[in-house]
């Protein structure tokens, strides 16, 4: 069956501004979209856990928009028989990453995104109140793209510049058996060497390719 994708128009990006990577929570070199799906972080709370995701809308449908419109609370919900299982589910990142390694950013990085649910790491609940969520533009268990790690290694050097991030975490390793993304096609090894010359903690085997 030919699905047509989703016709509702992705919201066009703010201009980047040359000059600092970072205008308080919000990173110059990210298309900025504001979502409505945020909250404040607990009083104290200690940003230093980076979560990695992976999604695309349709499941395995690239560059269709929908994600931008999901995160926004702008999908059609009745343009793909797939979206009634998450009919009217409010969610959001705070940046997103496409196939071609162009990043979008929709929550500030002080501020808590929805993205990680019911979760625990480095002995902590509630992984939404102190990490930052990075969704990459992809299936779980599938590969991924040059320029995205690219892109990803980069936002999470200048992460790590801003922020006290030590930590760095997948879906499925904060929430296993409820989540599996990014999945086993995404290369750890890559980006545990691109980001080598910082004092990181990386989930148990992830120093071994998928």
């Amino acid at each position: 069956m030919t699905v047509t994708p989703p016709t509702a128009p992705t919201p066009s990006p703010q201009p980047i501004e040359a000059g600092d990577r970072w205008q308080g929570g919000w990173y110059q070199r990210a298309h900025r979209l504001p979502s409505p799906n945020f909250g404040p972080r607990p009083a104290g709370a200690r940003i230093d856990l980076v979560v990695l995701h992976s999604i695309s809308l349709p499941p395995g449908e690239y560059g269709t928009g929908a994600v931008q419109q999901l995160f926004t609370n702008q999908l059609d919900w009745d343009a793909h028989p797939y979206y009634q299982t998450i009919r009217g589910i409010e969610v959001s990142a705070h940046f997103f990453i496409t196939r071609a390694g162009v990043i979008w950013q929709f929550v500030d990085c002080g501020q808590r995104a929805w993205h990680a649910g019911a979760s625990r790491w480095r002995g902590r609940g509630n992984c939404n109140d102190d990490s930052i969520g990075i969704e990459l533009e992809g299936l779980e268990g599938l590969t991924f793209e040059a320029a995205q790690y690219a892109a990803l290694a980069r936002l999470c050097a200048d992460l790590v510049a801003r922020y006290p991030i030590r930590h760095v975490a997948g879906h499925e390793h904060i929430a296993p058996g409820r989540k599996l993304d990014p999945g086993p096609g995404f290369d750890w090894p890559q980006l545990r060497g691109a980001l080598a010359g910082n004092a990181l903690d990386w989930p148990p085997g992830s120093d071994q390719p998928g």
